[in-house]
């Protein structure tokens, strides 16, 4: 795998990997950025969602549950100090649908998070890292 990363201006770069998509990287301006992509940080946490999520549906596939809609939120806490490592990363993994079985929800979440999700579980070695579900009806 790699990726290039390209200086484009002040704290503003564009990543691109090798499926050619480009991401806007940037600071916000209250840190000296100009606002136009995510933080790394950011990325960080985004990068545990896409991971999970990808597995999450796989097996929820594989189980034949089906559901509207999935949403992950990811709260990050970083240390006060340098390196601002992630200490804390909680994900709440949020069901929308009728009938949704709890138990084979966070059976696959379980799954991912511990077993599958290459990401979360480079974070996990450095964060506390924990999940929630939550399911609404339609």
């Amino acid at each position: 795998m790699q990726v290039t990363v390209t200086h484009i201006k002040g704290m503003h770069f564009e990543g691109e990997g090798q499926s050619k998509l480009k991401t806007q990287i940037d600071s916000s301006v209250t840190t000296g950025g100009s606002g136009y992509g995510s933080s790394p940080m950011e990325l960080v946490l985004m990068a545990v969602a896409g991971c999970s999520g990808m597995d999450i549906v796989t097996i929820l596939e594989k189980m034949r549950i089906t559901y509207e809609r999935l949403e992950i939120s990811v709260v990050g806490e970083r240390a006060a100090e340098h390196p601002r490592i992630f200490t804390d990363v909680e994900l709440t993994f949020k069901f929308w649908g009728s009938n949704l079985p709890q138990e084979k929800l966070l059976r696959a979440i379980q799954l991912s998070m511990e077993k599958y999700c290459s990401v979360a579980n480079m974070v996990d070695k450095v964060a506390n890292l924990t999940y929630k579900l939550e399911t609404y009806p339609n």
